[in-house]
């Protein structure tokens, strides 16, 4: 296995299988940021920590970002040993990961996300990064393709699901589906959504999107 210094091995037990493996995980002393896009896809000089964010068990098939890969019950780990691992071709994604092996990892984890019926804010999270990677790639019809998942997902989060126990907050999340459907080009929906953001009474505790906010709003007004 390649060893790249920015990398460094992490250990993890699989809560389906019970088995060990390596995964790997970039030193934040190592990371140079470069910049960020409006989506809040972060560059760095070198390797790109969202491509190292899901583990996957080599040994069972099981992937999930990392946030959520042990909250599993036994009743989800049958479904994961029925309809993945009884299927799976035993293979490592440990070391230095390619784009294609990161997107791989990120559509293992939809996959199993779609079987235990994870919310629908969490698919989103994951759709967002695998167009994140996409992006990087350069595959703009496939970068489209998860955008357009991750905003009918998000869309479904916002009016049905209580978003207290998530990592983004409301305002953010309103931001980022207009942000989304300005890249998409849906243009008044996106101006909707960023006039939401400015109209929420929260917005003076977060001068960051309000300011996001009014540059992607100008920018959807004069496309």
């Amino acid at each position: 296995m390649e060893k790249v210094e920015e990398l460094y091995d992490k250990k993890v037990q699989c809560p389906v299988c019970n088995q060990e493996f390596i995964t790997n995980k970039v030193r934040t002393s190592k990371l140079r940021l470069i910049k960020r896009d409006s989506d809040f896809l972060t560059y760095y000089e070198g390797e790109n920590p969202i491509k190292y964010n899901v583990f996957v068990c080599q040994h069972c098939g099981y992937a999930s970002m990392e946030d959520k890969f042990h909250n599993i019950n036994s009743k989800e780990k049958k479904i994961i040993l029925d309809k993945v691992s009884s299927k799976w071709n035993k293979r490592s994604f440990s070391g230095r990961r390619s784009i294609e092996k990161s997107i791989e990892a990120y559509k293992l984890s939809l996959y199993c996300g779609q079987l235990l019926n994870f919310e629908k804010y969490n698919l989103a999270n994951i759709c967002l990064r695998t167009a994140w990677l996409y992006r990087i790639k350069k595959d703009s019809n496939e970068e489209k393709r998860f955008l357009h998942f991750t905003l009918d997902l998000y869309r479904e989060a916002y009016y049905n699901e209580y978003l207290a126990d998530s990592t983004m907050d409301e305002l953010t999340l309103t931001y980022l589906i207009g942000e989304i459907s300005r890249r998409l080009g849906e243009k008044e929906e996106a101006l909707n959504w960023f006039n939401n953001v400015l109209r929420n009474p929260e917005i003076k505790d977060n001068r960051v999107i309000e300011k996001m906010t009014r540059e992607q709003w100008q920018l959807a007004k004069e496309s």
